[in-house]
């Protein structure tokens, strides 16, 4: 999974962990729906990753046991220097991921965080513009949240929209996927 973004990253950070910005505790922090993703793409990309020395969070295998979750995940978007948002047809169905979209882009604002979209078999102008099976996870998520939702489905709108108006890769049409 040699590419551009691969070479001239790896040229840009240094590939040992150990000379991370002590604000960094990994060099990218990987998002995306387990469902569509976890035992196939996602794998190839961590292990591509970590292949070419970039310090890789992923969940299941970074999550300290008996921790709070969604505090844990929280706290490596911020410790993270890049966040790789692996964009699915199931990702807008999962709150922890749209939580997880939320605080990247906060992330991105506040400590200019790099942020790269990857479209695993969706296309780009979908996730914008929310349509399709997109459209039918936001209306569960207001069914099930109603009215306590204190504008949480407006930020998982907002902040889907502005990841998807990022320059990033539309798998189907990358060399060799």
């Amino acid at each position: 999974m040699e590419t551009a973004w691969t070479k001239e990253a790896s040229s840009s950070f240094s590939s040992s962990s150990s000379s991370i910005p002590e604000q960094f505790k990994y060099d990218v922090f990987l998002s995306f729906n387990g469902v569509d993703t976890r035992n196939n793409f996602t794998s190839h990309l961590l292990a591509a990753l970590e292949r070419h020395g970039f310090h890789t969070f992923r969940d299941d295998a970074k999550l300290n046991r008996g921790e709070y979750i969604g505090y844990e995940l929280l706290k490596a978007i911020e410790e993270s220097r890049i966040s790789l948002v692996v964009l699915s047809k199931n990702y807008a169905s999962s709150r922890w991921c749209l939580d997880e979209l939320v605080k990247i882009i906060e992330c991105r604002t506040t400590l200019q965080q790099v942020v790269l979209p990857i479209f695993y078999n969706v296309e780009p102008s979908d996730m914008r513009v929310q349509k399709g099976s997109l459209a039918e996870a936001f209306a569960k998520h207001e069914e099930c949240l109603k009215e306590g939702s204190d504008g949480r489905v407006d930020k998982w709108r907002e902040a889907l929209t502005e990841v998807a108006n990022l320059s990033g890769w539309d798998v189907p049409k990358v060399d060799n996927g």
